[in-house]
C-alpha cells in the first residue's frame, strides 16, 4: 500500500494531463493526452496516456480513430463498451461543432439596439442586475456578463471588475446596463457617478464605454444621451 501511494505521488507531469490542461490550456496537450482525459483511466498495466497513444497507433492516427466503428474500438485491448461509447460521443460532438454555423452577432449602433437586447431579461428582476456587453471593433456583441446582483435598490460594481472582464474578452468597447426594480429608469446620482468613473477608466486603458443604460419597465434611459459621457 505504501509503495502504491508513492508511485501515485511521483507520476511525471506527462502522466497528469488534467493538471496540465488546467494550468496551460487544452491547446498545449497532445492528441494522446486529450484522448486520455476522455478515457479517464488506463489499466493495471498502463496509464491512460499510454493507452491513448496505443489506441492512436493501432487505429492509424486521429482521423482513422474518428472513422472507427464502435465494434472496432471494443476490439482494442483496454477499450470496453463504455469507453468506446465515450470516444464515439466525443467525436460526434466534434463533428457537430465543425458543421455548426456561428450565430449572427448582434450589432449595437444606437441605445435602442442595446435596450432591445436586454429589456426582456432585465425589466422583471426584483434586484438590480448590472450587465456588460462586450463589443469588437465593429460594435458587434462578442460577449455578455452579469457582473453584479444587488439588493432591492442598489447594485455595486467597481470599474476594475468591468474592465477586467472586458480585457479578458479582448473587447474594443463595452456597453453597460442595469435595471431599476421600481420600473422607473430615472438615473440616480450614484448611476451618474458610476458612469463617469467607467468612462474615465475606459479612456485610460483604451476600451471605450459606449453607453450606460438604465432599464425600467418597458422604458430605458441612456446616460450618454443625457450627457454623462
Amino acid at each position: 500500500m505504501e509503495q502504491r501511494s508513492f508511485r501515485l505521488r511521483e507520476l511525471p507531469s506527462e502522466e497528469r494531463p488534467r493538471e496540465r490542461m488546467q494550468q496551460y490550456g487544452p491547446e498545449s496537450l497532445s492528441h494522446a493526452e486529450l484522448l486520455a482525459i476522455l478515457l479517464r483511466t488506463g489499466s493495471s498495466r498502463e496509464s491512460a496516456v499510454h493507452l491513448a497513444q496505443r489506441i492512436l497507433n493501432e487505429c492509424g492516427g486521429l482521423r482513422k480513430l474518428a472513422e472507427s466503428k464502435w465494434e472496432e474500438l471494443t476490439h482494442i485491448h483496454g477499450i470496453g463498451p463504455a469507453k468506446a461509447l465515450q470516444l464515439q460521443a466525443s467525436i460526434e460532438l466534434g463533428r457537430r461543432v465543425a458543421r455548426s454555423n456561428l450565430p449572427e452577432m448582434a450589432k449595437i449602433s444606437c441605445p435602442q439596439d442595446a435596450a432591445d437586447l436586454l429589456m426582456e431579461d432585465l425589466r422583471h428582476h426584483k434586484e438590480e442586475h448590472f450587465v456588460c456587453l462586450f463589443m469588437n471593433s465593429k460594435n458587434q456583441v462578442v460577449g455578455r456578463q452579469t457582473l453584479s446582483i444587488g439588493s432591492l435598490n442598489a447594485s455595486i460594481v467597481h470599474p476594475r471588475e468591468v474592465f477586467r472582464a472586458a480585457i479578458r474578452r479582448s473587447s474594443a468597447s463595452i456597453l453597460c446596463a442595469h435595471n431599476h426594480p421600481s420600473g422607473d429608469p430615472t438615473p440616480s446620482p450614484e448611476d451618474v457617478q458610476l458612469t463617469k468613473r467607467l468612462g474615465e477608466a475606459g479612456k485610460l486603458i483604451g476600451i471605450e464605454l459606449l453607453d450606460h443604460l438604465v432599464i425600467g419597465d418597458n422604458r430605458f434611459i441612456s446616460l450618454k444621451e443625457m450627457g454623462c459621457l
